[in-house]
């Protein structure tokens, strides 16, 4: 198989999409699931934390960080969108595994939310992992790059 020529990464904030959300969730190693209301209810009652809702300006460090980060690594940044309870990054990085993309994006954005966090800071900003999906063509990353930017706020006709 030809290696891949970016990864798009997205990442949840903390709590905001658990096992057995309603909308369908991802279990490690084994795929898509379907809901799971006491699963839920279960994932709820262990955070430590209220779900994590990113305001403006953080949504704003993550964008700033992202590509700080990319420029430091070398890597490409071909597109990032943070949202209020997600981000979107799509990611050319050359020689480096997609889970170091995908860590390392988390760990700098973590660090400037808590620099610009009010003292009694958050500790859990992101979900534990998030996906990460190989673009292998021009075409597929002309895709994934105009969903981050523009897909976000698309609606389908009622």
């Amino acid at each position: 198989m030809d290696s891949p020529i970016a990864f798009f990464i997205t990442v949840a904030t903390y709590g905001t999409w658990l096992p057995g959300d309603q909308r369908g969730w991802v279990e490690y190693h084994k795929g898509w699931q379907l809901p799971d209301p006491v699963r839920e209810l279960e994932a709820a009652a262990k955070m430590t934390e209220d779900a994590k809702i990113l305001h403006d300006d953080q949504r704003q460090i993550v964008e700033s960080q992202v590509r700080e980060t990319c420029v430091h690594r070398k890597w490409v940044c071909h597109a990032v969108n943070c949202r209020t309870n997600h981000m979107h990054a799509v990611i050319g990085a050359f020689e480096t595994p997609p889970k170091k993309v995908r860590g390392d994006l988390k760990a700098w954005c973590t660090r400037r939310l808590k620099e610009n966090s009010m003292p009694q800071a958050t500790e859990n900003w992101w979900a534990d992992r998030g996906s990460i999906r190989w673009v292998f063509d021009n075409e597929g990353l002309s895709q994934v790059v105009c969903y981050t930017l523009d897909g976000q706020d698309w609606e389908p006709d009622a």
